[in-house]
C-alpha cells in the first residue's frame, strides 16, 4: 500500500478546479460567441461548456484549423485535451494528449489569452501527471474514484456522482471524493434552467463541500468551491466568508486568492491590506522606527536562539516582526499623546495592535519564507483573528 503525502493528493484537485473556473468563465465565452457568426464554432464551444468533451474535441480541432489564432477556440481545445487526457488508460496516449494540450494553450496565451483558466491549466501541465498518483490506499475506493473521473471526462455527471459517493463510503477520509461529489451537484445546478431547482442543487453541493472540509479543514479547495456555489446564488457575504476560509487554509498558494479576487470583482470590492511602510534602514535615533530596528536586532543577536532552540540557523520569524511592530506601535502612541499628527502608516500599526491583529497582518501582508514557516502553528489557535483581519480590512473597502 502506498503512503500518500498531502502535496501528492492535492494534485488531483487540479482538473476539478479548472472546471469550476470554466463555469465561471462562461459569461466571457458567451460574448466571444456573439462576435462570431460561425455556427460550427458556436456549437463547439457550446458542447465544451456543457462538459461534453468527447463530442466537443473533434469539432474544436476542426474549428481550430479554421481559426488558428483564435484564443477562445485554442483555450477551449487545450482544456478539452487536458480533461480527455485524465481518462486515457494508456500512459503514452495520456502523455501525447498532455503535450498537445500544452502546445495549444501556449499558443492561446501567445494570441492574447491572459485568463486565470489558461494560466491554471498551464501550471497543471507543468507539474507531474496527477493521474499516476493514487487517490486512496483503499483499493476499491481508488477504483471507484477513477471510474468517477472517467465518467466525468465523458460528461456523465450523474454516473461520476455515483462513483464519487461510493468512493467516500469505501474511504471516509478521501477528501477528493467528497469534493468531486460536491462539484457534480454544482455543475448540475449551474446547468439547470429552473432557478429554484438550481439553488437546491447548489445547496446540495455545499453539503458535500462541508464533508470535504470536515475531512481536512486546512485545504483550501472545498472552501473555494463552496464559495463559488454561494456566489452563483448571489449570497454575497456567505460566499465571501468561504473564500476567506480558503485563504486562511492555504494563504501562500495562488488559487484561494484568485477565488477571493473573483468574488471582489463580482461585487465591486477593492481588496487591499492596510498600508504600513516599514523602512529598510531605520536610524537608531528615529523616535518610531528606531525601536523597531532595535527590536529586530535583538532578535537576530539572541532572542531567536532563545525562542527557537531547535532551529540551528536564524530566520526572520513571525514573533520577531510582530515584536518589532509592537515596539513601533508603542513609540508612535507616545508621539500621538504628545500631540503630533501621525502619518497613516503609523496610525494603521496602532490600530492593528489595539485590535490584536498585528500577527495576522504580518502573516498575510509581510510574509517571507521565514515568517511563513510560522503560519500553521499560529493558525491552530488563532483562526478567528486571521478571518477577522481579512473580513474587517482586506475585503471591507476601507483601504
Amino acid at each position: 500500500m502506498l503512503k500518500l503525502s498531502p502535496a501528492s493528493r492535492r494534485r488531483h484537485a487540479v482538473v476539478v478546479s479548472l472546471l469550476i473556473m470554466i463555469v465561471f468563465a462562461s459569461g466571457a465565452n458567451a460574448r466571444s460567441r456573439a462576435q462570431s457568426n460561425d455556427p460550427e464554432r458556436e456549437r463547439a464551444i457550446s458542447l465544451y461548456e456543457a462538459s461534453k468533451y468527447g463530442e466537443a474535441l473533434p469539432l474544436l480541432e476542426k474549428v481550430a484549423e479554421k481559426y488558428p489564432n483564435d484564443p477562445v477556440v485554442l483555450s477551449r481545445l487545450g482544456i478539452t485535451l487536458y480533461v480527455t487526457s485524465t481518462a486515457a488508460k494508456d500512459p503514452s496516449e495520456r502523455k501525447k494528449l498532455r503535450e498537445r494540450a500544452l502546445k495549444v494553450l501556449l499558443k492561446s496565451q501567445q494570441n492574447g489569452d491572459d485568463s486565470n483558466l489558461t494560466q491554471a491549466a498551464l501550471e497543471a501541465l507543468s507539474s507531474p501527471d496527477a493521474t499516476e498518483i493514487p487517490f486512496s490506499n483503499v483499493r476499491d475506493a481508488e477504483n471507484a474514484i477513477r471510474e468517477g473521473e472517467t465518467a466525468f471526462a465523458r460528461g456523465d455527471l450523474d454516473g461520476a456522482l455515483t462513483h464519487y459517493k461510493r468512493a467516500l463510503e469505501l474511504d471516509p477520509k478521501l477528501y477528493e471524493a467528497a469534493l468531486y461529489a460536491g462539484d457534480m451537484y454544482f455543475k448540475k445546478g449551474y446547468a439547470s434552467t429552473d432557478k429554484k431547482a438550481g439553488g437546491e442543487l447548489m445547496d446540495k453541493s455545499g453539503e458535500w463541500f462541508a464533508r470535504a472540509v470536515a475531512i481536512n479543514p486546512d485545504r483550501e479547495t472545498a472552501y473555494r468551491y463552496w464559495g463559488d456555489a454561494l456566489s452563483w446564488q448571489d449570497k454575497r457575504d456567505e460566499a465571501r466568508d468561504k473564500f476567506i476560509e480558503a485563504v486562511v487554509a492555504e494563504p501562500y498558494t495562488r488559487t484561494p486568492w484568485v477565488g477571493l479576487s473573483q468574488w471582489a470583482d463580482k461585487y465591486g470590492v477593492h481588496l487591499a491590506h492596510l498600508r504600513v511602510d516599514v523602512p529598510k534602514d531605520a536610524a537608531a535615533d528615529d523616535p518610531v522606527w528606531g525601536p523597531y530596528a532595535a527590536a529586530r536586532a535583538e532578535w537576530r543577536s539572541k532572542r531567536f536562539a532563545e525562542t527557537f532552540p531547535g532551529e540551528h540557523a536564524y530566520r526572520h520569524s513571525l514573533a520577531e516582526e510582530a515584536a518589532a511592530l509592537r515596539a513601533a506601535s508603542a513609540a508612535a502612541s507616545k508621539a500621538a499623546w504628545a500631540g503630533k499628527e501621525l502619518p497613516p502608516s503609523l496610525a494603521n500599526i496602532i490600530e492593528l495592535d489595539k485590535a490584536g491583529l498585528l500577527e495576522a497582518y504580518v502573516l498575510f501582508a509581510l510574509a517571507d519564507e521565514g515568517i511563513s514557516h510560522d503560519y500553521a502553528d499560529y493558525r491552530k489557535s488563532n483562526r478567528d483573528k486571521l478571518r477577522r483581519y481579512l473580513t474587517d480590512y482586506v475585503t471591507s473597502n476601507k483601504n
